[in-house]
């Protein structure tokens, strides 16, 4: 028999990645704490919970999917957490990218509970969440993380398991840590390709078969062209994610001269009020200082 899955965070990713759920067949419930976000998974067959407790008294699993540290600590151990509704042997598969050390105390809160977690962020922006495509980067106990994997699958296709709790987050940094020296790169070669007087589809449609050729370049760099960014993942929330992976980098003695200039960059585009442009608006900074317009 499926678990009961409950899910708690509908934001852009989470709603995709609960509907996924629900056409698996997953007996599902969900909360969110902004209301009204719920509605299109009813009509999946969802329940929603009034309180974070309630949604993990109604699961066998509770996916948690929301923007940071302190967000997770207040889902799970907050006046009406998941931690209060939570029975002994309860999985808690967390999807969210937050930092590795904040992880593994988590874990072992919930341990003092019986409560059980795994950490798996995921990777493939709002299109993979919608298509559950994901790539899903996981900590934990090797038992634990079999049992979480039935329902990882209906969100992601590439499932890898890193080592033990806190595991998965360090992995996500390292792609948060690529993906800023790629948006970065993709980002100046438009430019390049614009003021050299080439055509820039042109250009992307060449590097595609090549050397150049990233996910960056094949789903983004339209919209460096156009300048324009409709949200697929937030540029502050990926500014939050490098710094996740600069302290865990000052910890282990790491050097990340790109991800440093990229945290930079995303500071002043955040700044000047472009925090919930989608992280590609990278390119806004290197088309302003290329004197590059509209």
């Amino acid at each position: 028999m499926m678990e009961r899955v409950g899910f708690a965070g509908l934001g852009t990713m989470g709603a995709a990645m609960a509907a996924n759920l629900a056409r698996a067949g997953f007996p599902l419930t969900v909360w969110n704490r902004t209301p009204g976000r719920a509605a299109p998974l009813l009509e999946h067959g969802a329940t929603e919970a009034v309180s974070p407790a309630d949604l993990a008294a109604a699961s066998d699993v509770v996916v948690t999917c929301v923007p940071d540290t302190p967000d997770v600590e207040a889902l799970l151990f907050g006046e009406r957490g998941i931690a209060v509704g939570a029975r002994p042997g309860t999985l808690v598969i967390d999807c969210s990218t937050i930092s590795p050390s904040g992880t593994r105390l988590f874990a072992a809160r919930l341990a003092e509970r019986g409560v059980r977690m795994v950490d798996a962020p995921v990777s493939g922006g709002s299109e993979g969440a919608q298509k559950g495509t994901l790539a899903i980067m996981v900590g934990g106990d090797p038992a634990d993380v079999e049992r979480a994997r039935p329902v990882l699958a209906a969100m992601g296709t590439t499932i890898t398991h890193l080592g033990p709790i806190g595991a998965g987050q360090a992995t996500k940094a390292v792609n948060q840590v690529i993906l800023a020296g790629v948006y970065l790169g993709v980002a100046e070669g438009i430019v390049l390709a614009i003021k050299s007087g080439l055509g820039p589809e042109a250009v992307a449609r060449a590097l595609s078969g090549g050397a150049a050729q990233s996910w960056v370049l094949a789903n983004r760099s339209g919209r460096m062209i156009a300048n324009d960014y409709p949200i697929g993942f937030k540029i502050r929330l990926h500014r939050k994610d490098l710094g996740i992976a600069l302290e865990l980098a000052r910890e282990v003695g790491a050097a990340l001269p790109v991800a440093g200039l990229a945290a930079q960059i995303e500071n002043g585009l955040i700044a000047h009020g472009h925090g919930d442009d989608d992280n590609s608006a990278l390119a806004r900074a290197i088309r302003a200082w290329s004197a590059l317009e509209g």
